[in-house]
């Protein structure tokens, strides 16, 4: 087994001895001294996590000089605007980890003029809400012009990795749900794997050693399934927010195997956007034959969906479910 699958193995391993420790401390009366049975176990198992998350980084680090940049269609239509770009650093997330060095994140800004978000006339908000320090707390997912928009695929390829079964939970965009989700809720996703990292996703084989990832997918929302060939500009899901995320967007990179665990990032372009920079605003101008192909059932689905949600009239800020 290579040093790439281990390290990941024993970041969680360590993660689960120390939580471990911790609930037999409160729950059971250990034999011996509190600190030889709880708190020297702790800082051994903290300073073996630190290590291995150091390791895995290393190992995901790219050898040499990176290739020339992929080019590929863009994953979206409308109006985006860029965040965490490895136009700006690399790697673009701060970590190699998951083959994410050159991974690039987008979230809708529709024209509000015209009020209608991206790939979807006369549906969604038309402004993206601001992060706010204390209220509301959290927000649903249908305030973001992001959620529920329109995925492409970037190019003729094969569905390696299909996953949409994880529940989208509440925006974390203010400082008390951000917290919670950079110290609880992070640490435990880690523990169980990169597939909870990334929330509901789709990697797709692009061919020559090259694949596609599509995280933070929305639940139920996936066209596609594992080994079926798409073509490029084929919908093949809609944004969602589940996974390690503030609100809903699209987490897009270019990696060279199929395991998040063991692959390296592969740099791309969009054809016709390139890759834009932090706070960089693009567009994506839909292609008629596709613009007509989304009428009809597609559109319906869609439309009832929103009007389902509209129905339960949730408040704003109370944080009901996640």
């Amino acid at each position: 087994m290579s040093v790439r699958r281990v390290v990941p193995i024993a970041m969680r391993l360590s993660w689960l001895v120390l939580i471990a420790l911790a609930v037999g401390e409160f729950v059971t009366d250990l034999p011996g001294p509190g600190w030889a049975t709880t708190f020297l176990p702790a800082l051994v198992v903290l300073a073996l996590m630190a290590a291995t998350m150091s390791l895995q980084a290393r190992a995901a680090e790219p050898r040499g000089e990176p290739g020339p940049p992929v080019e590929v269609a863009p994953p979206v239509t409308g109006r985006w605007t860029a965040l965490n770009s490895p136009a700006d650093k690399v790697p673009s997330h701060g970590t190699h980890a998951y083959g994410q060095t050159y991974a690039i994140d987008i979230v809708a800004e529709p024209e509000t003029a015209e009020g209608e978000a991206p790939g979807r006339p006369g549906a969604g908000p038309a402004t993206r809400p601001a992060f706010r320090l204390f209220w509301p707390v959290v927000r649903r997912n249908r305030a973001f012009p992001a959620f529920d928009a329109p995925l492409f695929a970037v190019a003729d390829a094969t569905v390696v990795v299909a996953s949409d079964g994880q529940r989208d939970h509440l925006s974390r965009n203010s400082l008390p749900a951000l917290a919670c989700l950079m110290l609880a809720e992070a640490p435990v996703r880690s523990i169980v794997g990169a597939h909870r990292i990334i929330g509901n996703h789709v990697i797709l084989d692009l061919g020559e050693r090259t694949y596609a990832v599509y995280a933070h997918l929305r639940r139920g929302s996936l066209r596609v399934r594992a080994g079926e060939r798409v073509r490029a500009g084929q919908e093949i899901g809609c944004v969602g927010n589940s996974g390690n995320t503030t609100e809903p967007h699209l987490h897009f990179h270019l990696m060279d195997g199929p395991d998040l665990d063991a692959a390296r990032g592969v740099p791309f372009t969009w054809r016709g956007v390139g890759v834009p920079a932090n706070g960089e605003t693009f567009t994506v101008v839909e292609p008629e034959e596709r613009a007509g192909r989304r009428t009809g059932k597609q559109s319906g689905q869609r439309a009832g969906r929103r009007a389902e949600e509209q129905a339960e009239q949730p408040v704003e800020g109370r944080a009901t479910e996640s």
